[in-house]
């Protein structure tokens, strides 16, 4: 790998790290509601990527529907969940993405798992349980319920997504924009209260966050990734994109307080293990470890 892709992919995940230390601070310190969260994301989203929504995709009702499931119920799932889970937490259980992929490829697409895939995802799936289980119960908290939720749309999402043609990465991250936005404007208006009065007293912070989940995330970490994992071969990109959840368990230990014990360092290991033998059987199995677009 040149040097200079390989510094490329650090700042990748070095992104989706910050992310989703951001996401949390939102929601989490700052109180702003997570729908309306949601929506002023992908309001953001669409604003930017308008000069690439055309044309109009072929299969525009396929990627609407996938639109929704990847944009709105997703990032609406998460961002609950990351009212109550740290973010060393949900990095850890959205590893969960690769074999839910894995398994939604078999019965949607006819797709095979082979005895190595079958051990990364046990592997993979007991490493979360190592994370969530607590001495004398397994303590499946809502919060860690709504992070799975949202994983498991993103890898649905990204199942379906393979049967679209001629969509590429800011096209349609346009469209996951113009989809996402108007259900999750209108439900947060629907169930939420307070929202404005809680953006307004984040202040310019909020619209900074907003600025770096669409520009960043999307546009640039997403948009150079899909270039990256055309470039190389898989078994050189599985190990490096590990980098994100790492990334992210180190910040949330320095910038939130995050608690990390030997208990959920040997179920991420597990698990990103697992992860790691899964990913490099396939190219598109390491395009699904963000799970989707990364939290």
């Amino acid at each position: 790998m040149r040097v200079g892709d390989f510094l490329l992919l650090i700042l990748i995940c070095l992104v989706w790290a910050l992310n989703a230390i951001m996401s949390k601070l939102v929601v989490s310190s700052w109180a702003v509601p997570p729908i309306f969260f949601a929506a002023a994301r992908f309001g953001m989203l669409m604003l930017i990527t308008l000069p690439w929504l055309l044309p109009v995709p072929k299969d525009i009702r396929r990627v609407a529907v996938i639109g929704l499931i990847m944009g709105a119920v997703n990032f609406a799932l998460l961002f609950a969940g990351l009212q109550s889970v740290s973010p060393s937490v949900a990095s850890i259980v959205s590893q969960a993405g690769v074999p839910f992929t894995t398994i939604l490829s078999v019965l949607l697409l006819n797709e095979h798992i082979s005895w190595r895939r079958g051990s990364g995802i046990l592997l993979t799936l007991s490493g979360i349980l190592l994370v969530i289980w607590k001495p004398g119960e397994l303590h499946l908290s809502w919060g860690i319920a709504l992070v799975l939720g949202s994983t498991f749309c993103g890898s649905l999402g990204s199942v379906l997504m393979k049967q679209v043609q001629n969509v590429g990465p800011v096209h349609f991250q346009a469209w996951l924009g113009m989809v996402s936005f108007p259900p999750l404007a209108l439900a947060s208006v629907l169930i939420e209260d307070q929202q404005w009065q809680r953006a307004s007293a984040a202040g310019w912070p909020f619209v900074g966050v907003l600025l770096f989940a669409a520009l960043l995330v999307s546009v640039f970490a997403h948009g150079n990734f899909y270039r990256l994992i055309r470039r190389y071969d898989a078994n050189l990109i599985a190990p490096l994109t590990l980098m994100n959840p790492l990334f992210t368990v180190a910040l949330g230990i320095m910038l939130t307080g995050d608690e990390f014990n030997l208990r959920m360092a040997i179920g991420a290991a597990l698990a990103l293990a697992g992860v790691f033998f899964i990913a490099v059987r396939s190219r598109k199995s390491i395009a699904l470890m963000i799970g989707r677009e990364q939290s």
